[in-house]
């Protein structure tokens, strides 16, 4: 069967059992109504998460169902029966608000009881301290929540570490993300782009410490509303907040034997006003990593080489944040948010390694044995300063708002290295380069933002978005010169590169429910990119995309639904992939940026299924198409003698980013937690895909199938003790020129609170039984064959301490007995 028509085969199966649920569903016959509205904060006019929504039959005053509410104050209870009822909305902290004689009628209609809102109460709650049982793993119609505040292991780690739980999410050895097996993710902080993303996602990742995460949102078909950038999907990292009155702060120290970090949160809130200041700060210890590589190459003459690399490098990595931020409600309907944040990182690697390079002839017979010894000091540091000021308006209409934001963010990434090369034996050495290589990236948005509810089953939205986007790299590089023992400058290896990007966007799009039966959400987006660049040689010009985007769901039941969603996405490169600095730490392996890259387009398909347990607990299981085109990969070039300005370097690799044609990956995607007894849960994902590429660089090639397992085991003991465990494994797999190694990571952990749950206690254990994961990776090209060995230092101890104070935190069934987090009650939304 050809390619094309496996694709057809696939679409149409995805259509027909979308198809066969809802001809199933409209042969029911429909006697059931259901009930929405929105809770608000009536001082505030904040949407209040987690209040209680009760039904109660007017005549035998029970209980018949319910629900809370989502982080926008919005509930809908479906499947309640026909009749006359009584609403009870509750949350603790508030005055109770009951609303009497709300009928239901037969033929799935809607009754809107509209905005409510909830008045503080009046009695004091200074010593109540209350936590939300919210579920750790929450499947919705466009995303998967993962709700890290409540995940024990999480202490004293870091936003890479909460990553490796999240669902259809991947994460390798050195912090490289992906999303359902694309790594082209766009990275939000709070539903904002940040420049401290373009330079290195990993060791921006390792900047933020776990404990001031409150969610991550993991979007694999975004809609219109989102930028298309990220043909993989969204990452959206949501921070700590408070908005409760009063004064609340909460501190985490961590201490371990790779890792050090702390963190401190501070909310002040009266009346309309709150201001909330952060900081944040870790370091890794200095480790040292082995490694080794072997290469064998062979030239035009038919001469082969083998060069061996071996030797250990000293890694260090440190950073931190800090920010500050405040929201005003101006009046009932006009509110005002703004933030400014710093960050930073750096990151050290530096060593001697011992090289041997052997060179025969054809028939065996031996060139030359060239023995020396390379000392390098590479170091890299990111600075960015993210500001942003939002208005939002709310109209008389329930849902009829108004949002403007300004988001600017500027970076500052800098790096350098020095390297020089010895013959053993010698005093002096041969070979060297030095080279600095500072630059900016920043980025400004404004957008607005409009929704309007057309109808009762219609909403309506709109906005347009501008994004002016400039990169300016230096080189400024300098060669060793044997004469004088000293570094000169190199004007024929430096440069000075701007590169400016601009794009205007627009969009449209409606949420409708269709035959009472099938919420369906679409939408479309066009973006106009211009772009201009200062390098010799290279135009790129201006180019629109059109990017559509449509989920359709269908509840199968009050516990269970499907739905069926696409998306087209577009990659544009960011500054690490542009940069054309060529980096010469290791000069027989050069890595390098390609500022001519084009953009890859990505088409995802998603056809997904979830359902909730009686007993508590959830499953996700979808099917997975990804199309891209113009798709970009890493390549590698083995070259016998390359020139790079006036200087001649042999036996070389260089690897550069390009756009290599077509790939497609077919997979399934699997999650799910189940409460085993009262005390203790079982959670676990499963992610497997194929890939296969339409090459015009190495041809059609199938990579066969990648996957990654995770499970993950929770006990909740008495005396609020809480104990974990959790393992990820990522197999082996390959890529169009070699192999990525598996891996295998372990922990366990617990945590016990004290001081009326105002404290607690942790330990953390990873990969105790071995010192380093060991990491073998291949890379065959024409002329070359490379296999490289990495021993990276995994295993870990480590405590942490929280202390919180002022805070009060609310729970789903207000049950103040008893009131920590629920760990076992890890029950998924769809």
């Amino acid at each position: 069967m050809s390619l094309r028509n496996c694709r057809i085969t696939r679409v149409i199966l995805f259509i027909f059992i979308a198809r066969l649920a809802l001809a199933g569903s409209v042969m029911a016959q429909v006697t059931t109504g259901t009930i929405a509205g929105k809770v608000f904060d009536n001082s505030s006019k904040d949407p209040l998460e987690y209040a209680t929504i009760a039904v109660i039959n007017s005549q035998t005053g029970k209980v018949v169902t319910g629900t809370v509410a989502d982080a926008k104050g919005n509930f809908k209870i479906a499947s309640v029966p026909a009749g006359t009822y009584k609403i009870e909305i509750d949350f603790i902290g508030y005055e109770k608000n009951i609303i009497d004689n709300v009928k239901v009628g037969a033929g799935g209609s809607t009754v809107t009881i509209g905005q409510v809102f909830l008045n503080p109460s009046t009695h004091s709650l200074s010593s109540v301290v209350v936590t939300a049982d919210k579920p750790l793993v929450e499947n919705k119609i466009d995303k998967i929540v993962y709700n890290a505040s409540i995940d024990v292991t999480s202490q004293g780690g870091l936003a890479i570490d909460v990553l490796k739980k999240v669902p259809q999410v991947t994460v390798d050895i050195d912090g490289n993300v992906e999303l359902q097996g694309n790594s082209n993710i766009r990275f939000l902080i709070n539903g904002k782009p940040s420049s401290v993303f373009g330079n290195n996602v990993a060791d921006a990742l390792a900047s933020i410490p776990a404990s001031q995460i409150k969610s991550i949102e993991a979007i694999t078909n975004p809609g219109a509303k989102y930028d298309s950038q990220g043909t993989g999907g969204i990452i959206n990292i949501i921070l700590q907040d408070n908005k409760m009155q009063g004064v609340n702060a909460s501190v985490n120290l961590s201490a371990g034997t790779r890792l050090e970090n702390s963190s401190a949160n501070l909310n002040i809130r009266h009346n309309n006003f709150g201001i909330n200041a952060f900081f944040s700060g870790n370091a890794s210890l200095k480790s040292k990593m082995p490694f080794s590589q072997t290469r064998v190459s062979s030239d035009t003459a038919g001469n082969k080489t083998t060069l061996t690399q071996s030797g250990e490098t000293d890694v260090e990595r440190n950073g931190f944040r800090t920010g500050l931020g405040f929201d005003w409600s101006i009046t009932k309907s006009d509110n005002l948010i703004g933030s400014v944040g710093f960050n930073q990182f750096q990151f050290r690697n530096s060593g001697i390694t011992d090289l041997d390079q052997l060179t025969v002839d054809p028939g065996g017979n031996l060139l030359s044995d060239l023995k020396s010894f390379r000392n390098s000091d590479s170091w890299m540091r990111f600075r960015s300063l993210d500001a942003s000021l939002e208005y939002k308006k709310k109209f008389r209409k329930e849902g009829q708002e108004l949002d403007v934001l300004f988001n600017s963010t500027y970076g500052t990434p800098h790096s350098q290295y020095t390297l020089t090369q010895t013959y053993n034996g010698d005093s002096y050495p041969y070979m060297g380069s030095s080279s600095l290589n500072p630059g900016t990236d920043r980025e400004i948005d404004i957008s607005v933002d409009y929704s309007m509810p057309v109808k009762q089953s219609f909403t309506m939205e709109t906005g347009v978005k501008s994004t002016f986007h400039d990169i300016n790299s230096i080189a400024d590089a300098s060669k060793y010169s044997t004469a004088g023992d000293i570094f000169i400058p190199d004007p024929l290896q430096s440069y000075n590169m701007n590169y400016n990007m601009n794009i205007f966007a627009g969009y449209i799009s409606g949420n409708v429910k269709l035959f009472n039966l099938v919420d369906l959400k679409a939408g479309v987006r066009y973006e106009h990119t211009d772009v201009s660049i200062d390098l010799a040689n290279t135009t790129i010009p201006s180019y629109g995309t059109i990017v559509p985007s449509t989920v359709l769901s269908y509840n199968l039941s009050k516990t269970s639904s499907i739905k069926l969603s696409y998306s087209r996405r577009i990659e544009r490169a960011d500054y690490r992939s542009l940069n054309p600095f060529m980096n010469l730490s290791d000069p027989y392996n050069i890595s390098t940026g390609n500022p001519r890259l084009k953009p890859e387009y990505g088409n995802n398909l998603e056809l997904g299924y979830s359902s909730s347990f009686p007993r508590g607990g959830n499953i996700y299981f979808s099917v997975i198409e990804r199309i891209n085109t113009q798709d970009v990969k890493q390549m590698t070039t083995f070259y016998p003698t390359y020139l790079i300005g006036d200087s001649l370097y042999t036996n070389v690799s260089v690897s550069a980013p390009q756009n290599i044609g077509e790939e497609y990956n077919t997979g399934i995607s699997a999650s799910g937690s189940y409460p085993i007894t009262k005390m203790l849960n079982i959670r676990g994902s499963l992610m497997m895909t194929h890939r296969y590429s339409v090459s015009n660089v190495t041809g059609n090639l199938s990579t066969g199938i990648r996957a990654r397992l995770n499970m993950n085991l929770t006990w909740q003991l008495p005396k609020d003790l809480v104990m974990e465990a959790f393992g990820n494994y990522n197999a082996p797999s390959r890529n169009i020129q070699g192999k990525v190694p598996q891996f295998f990571i372990y922990s366990f952990a617990f945590r016990k609170m004290f001081m009326h749950k105002n404290a607690s206690f942790g330990f953390t254990a990873t990969n105790f039984l071995s010192e380093y994961v060991r990491q073998v990776t291949t890379i065959t090209t024409s002329n070359s064959n490379s296999t490289s060995i990495r021993q990276m230092p995994f295993r870990s101890f480590g405590i942490s301490f929280t202390y919180k104070f002022g805070k009060i935190e609310f729970s789903k069934n207000n049950n103040r007995e008893d009131d920590d987090n629920s760990y076992m009650n890890q029950n998924g939304s769809h």
